[in-house]
């Protein structure tokens, strides 16, 4: 494959980025698509190679602390009690930005994300280049986002300077991302962090706006929030009940002979049309979920149906993918 690195061509990498080049890298979420947060032409490549809208901030990944500096103005203290608890790890959080972060990386709001990988390669990334990595999630907008290299390199390759192989992502969705707010942690996108988690450091958590449908015309301060994301090309509809013989029969009855049910190992026997095993916790869910996607839409399927699981823990995170991956085509049988 052209173009394809790893973590022991360093220097390679570190010569791209510092020459306005972009990367896809792995991060414990998702890959990324990354460019130097103090170059302009990098980041104008970005929102051209996934053919993303300008008005939706990037992430910014540092690999030290004492990045911080150079990024935000200030850090209030229940900030600093989060990046203490969970950081190194997939929780981005939005700080007052400094005025030298360019406008194209916050979508020209005053506030700007960032968070510190737990991934070996994009810590030495980062490091051995000196600048934090301004990186939306490694996909065509809109897309399921890419958590290996096999779903993502045709999509990119002629797009991008290099990628780096990190085999498969831990976690398979993006992370969590807040704001705090009179020292009040807001979700604004779930993921591996959890509400449960952040209320277990002893902070106080409002979560209710996560899976809002946002008017295309309103700024957001977060990826994942507007626009369609984490779709399939075939049509998708998410079904859930706490009723699992409920909902497999409700799954039956929209099912046809050229439909694709997305489901759970417990229930991988249970249809009249062809499945896909999604895995079989939370944690297999989420790391498989974006992968199976892109599988279900290489089968030409009519419909695509996914078994939904309980919002509760990682299951928010999860929920709120499939939701908008489906478009809010959300069929939930218990209301």
């Amino acid at each position: 494959m052209k173009k394809l690195l790893n973590f022991k061509d360093i220097d390679k990498i570190k010569t791209i980025i510092l020459n306005d080049g972009i990367i896809v890298f792995p991060t414990e979420t998702v890959y990324g698509i990354g460019g130097s947060v103090y170059s302009e032409n990098a980041i104008n490549k970005i929102f051209d190679a996934k053919g993303r809208p300008n008005d939706t901030p990037l992430i910014v990944h540092i690999s030290d602390i004492k990045m911080l500096d150079g990024i935000v103005k200030k850090i209030d203290n229940v900030s600093k009690k989060l990046m203490e608890n969970f950081w190194p790890g997939p929780l981005t959080i939005i700080l007052p930005k400094k005025e030298n972060i360019s406008n194209l990386i916050t979508a020209g709001l005053d506030t700007v994300g960032v968070r510190m990988p737990e991934n070996e390669i994009a810590l030495r990334i980062i490091s051995a280049s000196g600048v934090p990595l301004a990186a939306p999630s490694a996909n065509v907008s809109g897309r399921p986002s890419g958590t290996n290299i096999l779903d993502i390199y045709n999509e990119l390759e002629d797009k991008i300077d290099a990628i780096i192989d990190g085999g498969n992502t831990n976690i398979g969705i993006e992370s969590t991302v807040v704001r705090v707010v009179d020292d009040v942690v807001h979700i604004l996108r779930p993921g591996k962090i959890t509400k449960e988690d952040i209320i277990n450091i002893g902070l106080e958590v409002v979560d209710n706006m996560i899976n809002e449908k946002i008017d295309i015309n309103k700024k957001v301060i977060s990826p994942g929030m507007k626009y369609k994301h984490y779709a399939p090309n075939t049509k998708a509809i998410l079904v859930y009940s706490e009723d699992n013989e409920k909902m497999i029969a409700k799954i039956n009855e929209l099912s046809n002979e050229n439909t694709v049910v997305i489901v759970t190992t417990k229930n991988a026997d249970k249809y009249n049309s062809k499945t896909l095993i999604m895995g079989n916790n939370l944690e297999e869910i989420s790391k498989n979920i974006f992968s199976t996607l892109r599988k279900a839409d290489k089968l030409k399927a009519d419909l695509i149906i996914i078994e939904g699981v309980k919002s509760e823990k990682l299951g928010t995170a999860i929920m709120n993918r499939l939701i908008k991956a489906c478009s809010y085509n959300y069929i939930d049988l218990d209301k």
